[in-house]
């Protein structure tokens, strides 16, 4: 598969007519009825790309995209809505959206638009900083020359730390982005942080704040 594709949509018609021609184009999808089967199933995987609809029956598709882009902002986020007037749109963009597309639409339009997110995403796959280097496709890290073996939560901290490095992360942003939670017990994060640097991760602690790579 080229990718993963969450769909949003309360419309089973649309939903399966999305799915169908973007799983025809190789990528691999789940669709979801309801904001909080979203949501649920976004805590399991996280998806490269997500199309939200925003009339949906339990709460907005914009309340989903204010979450994503929150806690997983390297997602692609692309708005499918029958609000069309040009305030809708400029909404949605504004509040993060990577694009946003009106009802009624092109599916091969919309696919065009998918596999685009996913070429972008695709030519941003290798992070590095200093000695260390993450393939964000295969998951490989190097550092130093060397390949280091790395759990999901070190993976995920880590490409973190290479997609802001030189900023300075509070450890609630570091909570929210890896664990899902921005309070309560952060001794997980150190823990994860003194694994890293063990590794020979240069990362530095801000005193009051976060870390910073």
């Amino acid at each position: 598969m080229k990718g993963t594709v969450f769909i949003l949509e309360d419309d089973e018609s649309i939903c399966a007519l999305v799915k169908v021609a973007l799983e025809m184009h190789g990528l691999k999808c789940a669709a979801f009825r309801s904001v909080q089967s979203f949501s649920e199933a976004m805590q399991d995987e996280v998806p490269d790309v997500a199309l939200l609809d925003i009339m949906l029956p339990d709460g907005s598709g914009l309340d989903a995209l204010r979450l994503i882009k929150k806690r997983h902002p390297s997602v692609s986020c692309i708005m499918l809505s029958a609000l069309s007037k040009e305030e809708d749109k400029v909404n949605g963009l504004n509040m993060g959206a990577d694009d946003y597309i009106a009802k009624p639409f092109s599916v091969l339009e919309l696919a065009a638009r998918v596999n685009a997110r996913l070429r972008g995403k695709r030519q941003q796959s290798v992070l590095s900083a200093g000695t260390v280097t993450l393939n964000t496709e295969t998951m490989r890290c190097e550092i130093g020359g060397a390949q280091v073996s790395l759990n999901k939560k070190e993976y995920e901290l880590l490409k973190c730390f290479l997609e802001n490095a030189g900023t300075v992360l509070p450890r609630e942003r570091l909570l929210t982005e890896v664990w899902g939670y921005d309070t309560g017990e952060t001794r997980t994060l150190d823990n994860h942080v003194a694994r890293l640097r063990k590794l020979g991760v240069k990362i530095e602690t801000v005193f009051g704040v976060g870390y910073k790579l």
